[in-house]
């Protein structure tokens, strides 16, 4: 049974977006005001459904350095677009993604729990931020939701040059935070990214799985709800 041995552990790193950050919510409600100022054939919820999970294909692709920032912000709205056979110029997709992308940190809904969690966590050990999104519009998120006091660092891909889980970027984050591998604990929501990335580098992991989807989760611990981590850590 994998278990994380809390007495030598210091710094706690958390992804954002579908950790802390309820994304789903929150990107749906930016799109409401996006829908509120662009004139199209489709409702809201007809494009959430193809938009969904195009989007989570498109950002995959994008921490394996598969495509570039770009092809993601303009490909996903452009594939959705298509698979609700309408037709959009350039243009409407710069400025439906550009409204997107303004409009997405203006809202601050949290998982629940997201706060209880780091007030429990803030006085047993240094926090941290390390996330894959777009540097500024990342650094938003934090401040409007008002939980940028409980970290010490954010790193961000843009600044590290590599994407989670590029054994890279974890040694950025720790050097940052002056933090060693065991003395580490990494908290996401991807297998992936936030998961595999930490492990491969020596840093402890937990699995934040709100769906319990079903994984292999041999090499990490697993909880549903953030609450359940105040019982490992």
């Amino acid at each position: 049974m994998y278990i994380i041995n809390k007495e030598v552990k210091t710094d706690i790193f958390f992804d954002l977006d579908h950790t802390l950050w309820d994304f789903e919510i929150n990107s749906a409600k930016a799109f409401e005001s996006v829908f509120n100022n662009h004139d199209v054939s489709f409702s809201l919820e007809e494009f959430l459904h193809y938009y969904v999970g195009i989007n989570e294909a498109y950002w995959y692709r994008y921490s394996l350095n598969l495509i570039t920032q770009e092809e993601l912000r303009l490909g996903r709205l452009s594939e959705t677009f298509k698979k609700l056979n309408f037709r959009a110029d350039l243009d409407l997709i710069e400025r439906f993604s550009n409204c997107y992308l303004e409009e997405l940190p203006k809202n601050n809904y949290l998982f629940e729990g997201a706060l209880e969690l780091l007030d429990y966590l803030k006085d047993r050990y240094a926090l941290h931020i390390l996330t894959n999104g777009f540097q500024e519009v990342q650094f938003k998120k934090i401040e409007n939701s008002k939980i940028d006091s409980y970290f010490q660092t954010i790193t961000n891909s843009e600044m590290a040059g590599v994407k989670k889980p590029d054994p890279l970027i974890f040694k950025y984050a720790l050097k940052q935070a002056g933090a060693t591998p065991e003395q580490s604990v990494m908290i996401g929501d991807n297998l992936i990214a936030d998961i595999k990335g930490a492990l491969d580098v020596g840093i402890d992991a937990i699995h934040f799985n709100p769906l319990m989807s079903s994984v292999d989760s041999s090499s990490t611990l697993r909880v549903s709800h953030l609450l359940d981590i105040k019982n490992i850590l």
